[in-house]
């Protein structure tokens, strides 16, 4: 056994975990302040994507409202905000043919993107990244921050990075290398939805207690290039119905992007009720549908991926700060349903996560106290004033289905403009809405075609995801005897169904069920740490530098 090589540690005034608009926010605005008050601050954004932007995925109609704020000058800054949007449709699918066309002032007001933009997220947030590099942040990507820091007292005094060459035995490797232990005043927590250290920190000091717990959708998304005959430059199509029933919440999503490029995609509500459904099958059947196929026509798909998003909204939100550390962005859950969008949210809480940081560190506070007026700020803030008028959206959806749901939040937006005298509450987490197969109707997917429809297998190769194959797996099972013993017989195993990435089959073996894990596959969406209905499944971060790579997303 090789010897015991102790951690390299490195001291920062802050340490932010993730490289997203909410992480390249955060220290674009502490460096700001850090000028204007004639301070230095040592500052370093650990990543856990091969490069910035790697990880990045989102559908993205992009609100500019937090980057107004951050850098008033972006379009002199060259932002890749140049898309802008022309025009909303809204389709209601009744059939796999059918549907209806929703008259404009059916649709609720914050659905509608007039001054919004059609971005590639992943390239706002390289360009974030080169704002920050040139304000004097550290970036290290390739860095999987898999551990937090406490110190004596048991507050939060950093994280460590996965160590590097393990082999799946668990053995050091001739290419071991230890992680490295970044140690801060202050720990910004900004994974994106659901991040496992973020996870942590929200159980260990009881974060959600009072609040509902948070509620999810799976998103999958596609790029194609299509014919420049059939595209219509900055024209935003949304659609709610088939292929999904009225008690199964999502919708589906075609924008127009530059240079003849669309972003489809569906997001699925993981408190779906039926074990046999599968959200990645929904999106491929919901490209048939004459309204979205006429598009895809004679056009090539480039680039696929998946995420698990928000939309538990302002009853779901955790308290935002512990001792040393605060959660910001979609770690924390700041993504407004009835908007579809969060990127805006999440670049105005790290600004304001900085400015309270920045105060304090001006003032030379030793870094372990903890930060209220964060939360105090976000509260006084428009994200607040936002999830505040749509907090009934997603509960309204659940409880009444899609149509009726739909039309509640046609009269809150439209009529009462948010201000309905009531919050509706989902208090029931989304893992244990799911019916068992005895009582459940399969689902008969029709197989892909190759030309519009495909199969995960060919779409997990679309994202470049790649993984080490001998290191441990990150995909951890709690009691391996459940997914068998348990989840099959009562559920039909849903894992082979709700990931979007083939990663869990059941496959047979002298005549038994087998639950086989597929780790290399996996494209970090995190749907099965969420839905699996026994809790069972935990992810963590593999090594740095795995997972997707993707292009443009």
């Amino acid at each position: 056994m090789p010897e015991t090589q102790e951690r390299e540690s490195m001291e920062f005034d802050v340490v932010i975990v993730g490289a997203g608009p909410a992480g390249l926010a955060c220290a674009c605005r502490l460096m700001q302040l850090a000028q204007k008050k004639g301070a230095e601050f040592n500052v370093v954004v650990v990543e856990k994507g091969s490069e910035v932007g790697a990880h990045i995925l989102s559908g993205n109609v992009f609100d500019p409202r937090g980057l107004n704020e951050l850098f008033p000058d972006w379009q002199d800054r060259g932002a890749p905000l140049t898309t802008e949007v022309t025009g909303d449709d809204f389709h209601y699918l009744t059939s796999d043919r059918g549907g209806q066309t929703v008259p404009g002032f059916f649709v609720p007001a914050p659905m509608q993107n007039h001054g919004n933009y059609i971005v590639s997220l992943g390239a706002v947030c390289q360009w974030l990244a080169e704002q920050s590099e040139a304000l004097g942040v550290n970036l290290f990507p390739g860095f999987a921050a898999s551990e937090i820091l406490y110190d004596d007292e048991g507050l939060v005094a950093g994280v460590a990075t996965s160590d590097m060459g393990v082999g799946k035995n668990g053995e050091r490797k001739d290419s071991y290398q230890p992680g490295y232990e970044l140690k801060a005043k202050y720990t910004v927590f900004a994974e994106g939805c659901h991040g496992n250290l973020g996870k942590e920190l929200i159980a260990r000091f009881d974060l959600r207690k009072g609040r509902d717990p948070q509620h999810y959708g799976l998103g999958l998304k596609e790029i194609w290039e299509i014919d420049p005959a059939l595209h219509e430059e900055g024209k935003v199509v949304h659609t709610l119905g088939w292929p999904l029933d009225n008690h199964t919440e999502g919708g589906g999503f075609l924008y127009h992007a530059a240079g003849n490029k669309v972003y489809l995609g569906m997001i699925v509500a993981l408190n779906y009720r039926n074990p046999y459904l599968s959200p990645f099958n929904e999106f491929q059947r919901w490209k048939l549908h004459p309204r979205i196929r006429r598009y895809l026509e004679g056009g090539k798909r480039i680039a696929y991926g998946a995420r698990a998003v928000n939309k538990g909204g302002l009853q779901s939100l955790p308290k935002l700060t512990v001792p040393g550390g605060l959660l910001i962005g979609c770690d924390a859950g700041f993504l407004n349903g009835a908007k579809i969008k969060g990127s805006h949210t999440a670049i105005k809480s790290g600004a304001l996560a900085a400015e309270s940081i920045a105060a304090a560190l001006a003032v030379g506070d030793p870094g372990q106290r903890e930060l209220y007026d964060y939360e105090e700020a976000v509260r006084a803030s428009w994200i607040y004033e936002e999830l505040h008028r749509s907090r009934n959206f997603s509960p309204a959806l659940s409880k009444f289905g899609t149509f009726f749901g739909a039309a509640f939040a046609w009269v809150d937006q439209n009529v009462f403009r948010g201000k309905l005298p009531f919050t509706l509450r989902n208090p029931v987490p989304d893992h244990a809405i799911l019916n068992e197969a005895k009582d459940a109707k399969p689902i008969d997917y029709p197989k892909p075609d190759g030309v519009i429809t495909f199969d995960r297998l060919s779409s997990v190769f679309l994202s470049s995801t790649n993984h080490e194959e001998d290191q441990p797996s990150h995909l951890l099972l709690k009691d391996a005897s459940i997914p068998i013993e348990q989840n099959l017989p009562r559920f039909a195993e849903p894992a082979q169904r709700y990931c979007p990435a083939g990663v869990y089959e059941v496959v047979t073996e002298d005549g038994a069920p087998r639950f086989q894990i597929n780790a290399q596959n996996c494209v970090h969406c995190k749907s099965c740490d969420i839905k699996d209905p026994a809790q069972n499944i935990v992810w963590t971060v593999p090594e740095g530098g795995g997972g997707p790579n993707y292009p443009g997303m």
